[in-house]
């Protein structure tokens, strides 16, 4: 099978194109034919060298894929060959690939709504705004959040999970994504570069912060007492956590066969899509990193693995 691996830390030209053997899946675990994989920060920033050991290389990249079950091997919790499923992976498993082994408690059927590339685009994004809200921030009906980072993978589900669950949304883009930030269901959209936060934004019960730096320090201001900072990118100041009587947290998302279910239900019934930015073969990869690294890039950016 073809897999597409790094030998050594740097940028997109060390991405290799492989034959590999195809993984067989140990009990209770099912072996995948990826239809398609997304690609997520956390695979350049591997490839940058970060989260892994040189001792650890070669490795596949690679976080989320979609496609249909070819063998199951063990108790598999219902999964039959022939079912279209989507998940997110382990740490020791890559994604790039035309065949991977997941754990069965990893996957969930496929939403009905959705093809394989739609269906790549939403595990690791989308666990990771779900746990990032609802594990970690508690969010319930009727509070109030503030997330920054609106317009991207992770924050356009974050958008749409907490509108879903009846919160009111404040959320920070750049101006040319204010339409469609709005189109996902924020209440109120905040142009960052026109417009300071703190002006609009204010009593808030949860601050999900998909950007850190001096947003992150400014967002204490309107953080309500009592209230919650999550964060994916870098751990909330704790002496500024206490002086609020607030819970900040720092977090990366694991991968939740459940969770996954609960998501494709709300797919389905029409409260969450994901978006597309850009779609790349698997020889391509390369390419799609770099778009991913150094451009703008609205919603997901996913490889399309049947077509090489």
């Amino acid at each position: 099978m073809k897999a597409v691996r790094i030998h050594e830390f740097g940028g997109p030209e060390v991405l290799r194109v492989e034959d590999q053997p195809r993984p067989d899946p140990a009990p209770g675990e099912v072996l995948v034919r990826v239809e398609a994989a997304s690609v997520n920060p956390v695979d350049y920033k591997m490839r940058n060298g970060g989260y892994i050991p040189e001792r650890a290389l070669p490795v596949t990249l690679g976080r989320d894929v979609a496609g249909a079950i070819e063998a199951v091997a063990g108790e598999t919790s219902g999964f039959k060959a022939g079912d279209a499923v989507y998940a997110m992976l382990a740490r020791d498993r890559g994604g790039y690939v035309e065949y991977v082994a997941v754990k069965a408690a990893d996957c969930a059927r496929k939403p009905e709504r959705l093809d394989f590339i739609q269906a790549a685009a939403v595990p690791l994004a989308a666990l990771t705004a779900w746990q990032g809200l609802f594990d970690h921030g508690r969010l319930a009906a009727g509070q109030r959040v503030l997330i920054h980072g609106a317009s991207g993978g992770v924050g356009h589900f974050a958008v749409q999970f907490a509108k879903a669950r009846g919160a009111t949304v404040f959320a920070t883009c750049s101006q040319e994504d204010v339409a469609f930030v709005r189109g996902l269901g924020a209440d109120e959209v905040i142009d960052y570069h026109a417009e300071r936060f703190e002006d609009r934004a204010h009593d808030i019960d949860l601050v999900y912060d998909l950007v850190a730096g001096e947003t992150q320090d400014r967002s204490w201001t309107v953080l309500k007492d009592g209230g919650v900072m999550v964060s994916t990118l870098k751990e909330p100041d704790k002496a500024k956590a206490e002086a609020k009587r607030a819970r900040g947290v720092h977090y990366m998302a694991q991968p939740n066969g459940g969770q996954l279910a609960e998501i494709a239900r709300l797919i389905d019934d029409g409260k969450v899509t994901p978006v597309i930015a850009a779609v790349f073969t698997l020889a391509d990869a390369a390419k799609a990193e770099r778009k991913l690294e150094n451009e703008h890039v609205r919603g997901k950016i996913v490889l399309e693995v049947a077509r090489g």
